[in-house]
């Protein structure tokens, strides 16, 4: 089998080097390689496997050396755009190596894979406050409640307008970067809004233009499409319908850097 397929590559690879000698007349020959002897053209055959010679006034030199020139171009750019591919292609098996395998949200800086800590949800209503299961079935009662944070601010600061993250997650959910309101000693993540009927639940939120790359079953790759202000956000995995929601805070400082 292996012999068999450096035979076929070196074929194409043989072939490649072939280009038309085109002859005033519009035919031409397949040829290796030529060379102008005086008034002859002495040229390789590819259909014969031997050396031929043809007058020089009968070749159309102008017209093959442009479409060899055209060729080769052409392949310089295939070449680039080969290269290119295989470099990002290792580039995303370094970044896949680097997140750690455990569920989670992860993060780059100095050169080290840094994980967002899970927040502890508050749901606050008229009449009550109460602490969210993470990504739990929730009882569901019928009206709205805020969905909070507790503090003014995350505990980890990323320090890019357009940060990368890397989400590995168990099942596959919504999921997306909000941007958090301040509240009272707290910041609001989503307005919780469950129907009185269908017992159904809607978060209201203000959602992040978000990119998603898949990179593999479970892993995926999260930035936003525009810089990040300066400000309080979270990257939340949720479910709407009955009412599921996980989320890891972070903060933008006043003066992040412009790329990652």
């Amino acid at each position: 089998m292996r012999v068999a397929l450096a035979f076929l590559l070196f074929a194409a690879i043989a072939f490649a080097d072939n280009f038309k000698l085109y002859l005033k007349d519009g035919s031409n020959h397949l040829v290796r390689e030529y060379k102008v002897a005086d008034d002859r053209v002495v040229y390789y055959s590819i259909e014969r496997s031997d050396f031929e010679e043809l007058p020089l006034d009968l070749v159309d030199l102008k017209k093959t050396e442009s479409e060899r020139k055209v060729r080769g171009e052409e392949e310089k750019k295939n070449a680039a755009f080969d290269d290119a591919e295989e470099k990002f292609e290792r580039e995303v098996a370094r970044e896949i190596a680097r997140v750690p395998q455990d569920s989670g949200v992860y993060f780059v800086h100095d050169g080290k894979m840094n994980a967002l800590t899970v927040a502890e949800v508050k749901s606050i209503t008229d009449k009550r406050r109460s602490i969210l299961k993470v990504m739990s079935p929730i009882p569901i009662v019928a009206g709205k409640a805020v969905l909070e944070l507790t503090g003014d601010n995350a505990e980890i600061a990323v320090p890019y307008e357009r940060p990368n993250f890397y989400f590995r997650i168990d099942s596959v959910q919504r999921f997306s970067i909000v941007r958090m309101k301040p509240r009272k000693a707290g910041r609001q993540v989503a307005i919780w809004n469950a129907d009185p009927i269908t017992k159904l639940v809607a978060f209201d939120m203000e959602l992040v233009d978000v990119f998603r790359q898949q990179l593999r079953d479970n892993l995926y790759k999260l930035w936003p499409t525009q810089p990040l202000s300066p400000g309080e956000y979270a990257v939340v995995q949720y479910v709407e319908g009955d009412g599921q929601i996980q989320v890891w805070d972070f903060r933008v400082p006043l003066n992040p850097a412009k790329t990652q």
